[in-house]
């Protein structure tokens, strides 16, 4: 019998979502272990990653401990996939390596290109426009090779959604929190990226998920800039925690 994988993450923060997605996906059962964002740095978290992000994993099955997002999809793809469910044969190498090439693509330009617009845009307290812009036009840039590669297609490889192809929803679901834009409004310039998006984001594994989050977020009573409740900015709370001060919403 399969022992649940626990995966440890920060409610708000996209990664860790897309390693729940692909196990919810493949039906391998799994723990979420979610905690404050004010323990990253602390114990007993450090001892598992010592770069201090999410997500990490800790696999009773194998004894494998591991942390970096595309690191722990590759490993649960050549662990548990046997069935081939997300993923391609060697027998269809290119579009195997193609999966992976994808999967980089997100975690070396989607992920930190959206992060970081979301950073300028609502959580710096400088506003610095050019900087904004650059960030802001990158990741339209990357929507507008995914909409490309989609035209006359549904998934990125090949003829079935892969892992590849779910690595992307989390961050592209939260678009509008990187750009000042209305939530209707994220895809309204790439039709395909919206349908692509629409098909995974039905799914059953998604709305699991999004309930998961949903009830993570309110048992730390969190806003969706990953902030507890009352807290005016981002310096503020890296102060608060920096002087060991309860960061949690006074009731």
């Amino acid at each position: 019998m399969t022992l649940p994988i626990r995966v440890w993450l920060t409610p708000t923060i996209p990664n860790p979502w897309k390693v729940v997605l692909i196990l919810d996906e493949l039906k391998i059962p799994y723990e979420i272990l979610a905690f404050r964002f004010d323990d990253i740095k602390r114990e007993p978290f450090i001892n598992l990653n010592p770069n201090a992000s999410v997500p990490a994993i800790e696999d009773p099955n194998t004894n494998v401990t591991l942390w970096e997002s595309g690191a722990i999809i590759t490993y649960i793809i050549e662990q548990y996939d046997k069935d081939m469910t997300l993923t391609y044969p060697n027998e269809r190498l290119e579009d195997k390596h193609a999966l992976n090439q994808w999967l980089h693509f997100q975690m070396s330009l989607q992920g930190p290109f959206f992060h970081q617009a979301g950073w300028f845009n609502f959580l710096h307290k400088e506003k610095i426009p050019s900087v904004q812009d650059r960030f802001n036009n990158e990741c339209k840039r990357q929507l507008a090779v995914l909409d490309k590669v989609l035209q006359g297609r549904d998934w990125l490889v090949g003829e079935k959604m892969t892992y590849a192809d779910l690595a992307f929803v989390p961050w592209n679901d939260i678009l509008h929190e990187c750009i000042p834009m209305a939530k209707e409004d994220r895809f309204k310039d790439f039709p395909n990226v919206k349908a692509w998006h629409e098909r995974m984001t039905s799914r059953p594994s998604w709305q699991k998920l999004g309930q998961a989050r949903k009830k993570a977020m309110e048992e730390q009573d969190l806003e969706s800039t990953g902030m507890p409740r009352g807290i005016s900015s981002y310096d503020d709370y890296l102060d608060k925690i920096a002087k060991g001060e309860d960061t949690r919403a006074q009731k």
